[in-house]
C-alpha cells in the first residue's frame, strides 16, 4: 500500500515517484517492485546533507547542510522540496547549481526534503 508523499526509485533504471494519491497497488517499474526510500534525519560522515530551512521575509530559503554540499556529475542534490499546509513545491537542480532553493510561500509548519544521487532522501528535523 502506498502513502500519500512518499518516494520511490526503480533500482534498475533510477525512475523516480512521488506517490500524490495513496492506493492499495504496489508499484513497479522494469518488471519489479520499486524501492521505498527512507528519509534520513541525522548527518553522519563529513558530507551533510540535512536541509537547512531559513525564513526571509516571505520567502523560504532552503540549503542542502550547514556547508555546501558538492554539486558534481555523479554526486549532486537532484531536487530540493518543501512540504507546507499540504501543499508541496520543488525545485529541480543539476550538477553545477547551487544545492540550495527558494520557495515564495508562508506558513507556520513547512518541512523540507532533498534528494543526494549517491546517498538518497534526506529530511529537514
Amino acid at each position: 500500500m502506498t502513502e500519500l508523499k512518499q518516494i520511490y526509485k526503480c533500482t534498475i533504471c533510477g525512475n523516480i515517484v512521488e506517490v500524490l494519491h495513496a492506493g492499495v497497488g504496489q508499484l513497479v517499474c522494469c518488471n519489479q517492485s520499486m524501492e521505498l526510500l527512507t528519509e534520513k534525519t541525522s548527518d553522519v560522515g563529513l558530507e551533510k546533507h540535512v536541509p537547512v530551512i531559513e525564513k526571509i521575509g516571505d520567502k523560504i530559503k532552503v540549503k542542502v547542510g550547514n556547508i555546501p554540499h558538492p554539486m558534481e556529475q555523479n554526486h549532486y542534490i537532484e531536487f530540493i522540496e518543501i512540504i507546507a499546509d499540504g501543499k508541496t513545491c520543488n525545485k529541480h537542480l543539476n550538477p553545477g547549481d547551487n544545492p540550495e532553493a527558494e520557495f515564495q510561500i508562508t506558513s507556520e509548519k513547512i518541512e523540507a526534503r532533498e534528494y543526494c544521487t549517491v546517498h538518497g532522501l534526506w529530511k529537514s528535523n
